[in-house]
């Protein structure tokens, strides 16, 4: 770097030979926190060596208990062996190069560096995407937020009533456990448009209803609660239910006059994306990852066909995931005097349980 001499002063040197020192340390970039290895389960892991494998995943059967009356005749139930397949079929990359000159005349290791964001890069990227599958959409393009409805199926279905849905409801969705501005009534009695977001409000302090007093609108709480219900009545266990918000459901939700709310905010903070340990029995994180839609959730103006986010709630059990870092290598670059490395990251995710998930399309009223 050249310096500026004062005047009177120009025979000073220039600093034009003055070596340049690089700092020993390093600013790092911000990372955002991923949540998916905290709400799916890896039990069906396996051994995956190769994209394509897959986990056959055997369903609990069902048995029927009927009236016994004396003298009748018994006739055994055939058991169904049904099952269905979690398959390793996504593959993601990363390479990078190491030169080394660069690598010689600098104070850090530009090689770990590399390495250590390129397993950030590769967490995330499958957080995006998983957290797109699970609230029935898919990405456009690779590091993009979910945003288009998804219709493929992975796999074979959980369950046969598994079907794609004309409200915001993947292939392996049920629309049954999909709320949008309908499923919300105002003080009146009256709901909103069908496939329109949810439009979330505060609720202001002191009110006296539960309600809104616009149609298809709602309190943050009574979607959670709502989200709560519809679990309780399939049956989920309440132990290990959770639910992933973004960070506008959760200034709401942190904006929400409730005694309960304020209790649960006196925790430990965001720590891997957990907010709340424990809000209507479900662990609340909150992650940049979830699907926007158009403007995203943070669009004002009450319910939305076309401009939305949306938050998804499940239970531990709901969902499977298989991951591996198939293959990482280092070798010498041919064409110039540097080091390449180069990763490859393998897995698979399936809704085991399509009835443990409850998706919520919203946008701020």
């Amino acid at each position: 770097m050249a310096f500026t001499s004062a005047a009177g002063h120009g025979n000073l040197p220039n600093g034009n030979f003055s070596p340049v020192i690089y700092s020993k340390q390093v600013q790092l970039a911000f990372r955002k926190a991923s949540v998916v290895e905290a709400v799916t389960n890896s039990d069906y892991f396996g051994e995956i060596a190769n994209m394509g494998d897959s986990v056959k995943i055997i369903k609990e059967p069902e048995i029927t208990v009927k009236q016994y009356d004396r003298g009748t005749q018994i006739t055994p139930q055939d058991l169904d062996d049904e099952d269905f397949s979690l398959t390793i079929d996504k593959a993601n990359y990363f390479a990078f190069k190491v030169d080394d000159i660069e690598e010689a005349h600098s104070h850090v290791n530009f090689q770990s560096l590399a390495s250590d964001r390129a397993a950030y890069r590769l967490a995330d990227q499958m957080d995006q995407e998983v957290l797109g599958y699970l609230s029935g959409f898919s990405q456009a393009a690779l590091h993009a937020n979910a945003s288009a409805v998804n219709t493929s199926v992975n796999g074979t279905k959980a369950i046969g009533t598994a079907s794609d849905g004309a409200n915001l409801v993947g292939a392996e969705l049920l629309a049954s456990m999909s709320l949008d501005a309908s499923d919300f009534t105002n003080t009146s009695g009256t709901a909103g448009a069908a496939n329109n977001s949810i439009g979330i409000e505060p609720r202001a302090g002191g009110a006296t209803s539960a309600k809104s007093g616009t149609a298809g609108n709602a309190f943050p709480l009574q979607i959670l609660a709502r989200m709560s219900r519809l679990m309780d009545q399939q049956n989920v266990d309440t132990q290990g239910r959770w639910i992933v918000v973004d960070p506008v459901f959760m200034e709401v939700l942190k904006d929400e006059d409730s005694r309960l709310l304020n209790a649960d905010f006196g925790g430990s903070g965001l720590q891997n994306g957990l907010a709340v340990s424990n809000l209507h029995g479900f662990r609340v994180y909150t992650s940049n990852n979830l699907p926007s839609i158009g403007t995203g959730s943070s669009t004002v103006g009450g319910v939305n066909a076309s401009n939305f986010g949306v938050i998804v709630a499940g239970h531990d059990s709901a969902v499977a995931t298989a991951e591996q870092i198939n293959k990482t290598e280092t070798y010498r670059d041919p064409d110039s005097f540097a080091d390449i490395v180069r990763g490859m990251h393998l897995y698979g995710r399936k809704i085991l349980r399509p009835e443990a998930i409850v998706t919520a399309a919203y946008n701020l009223a």
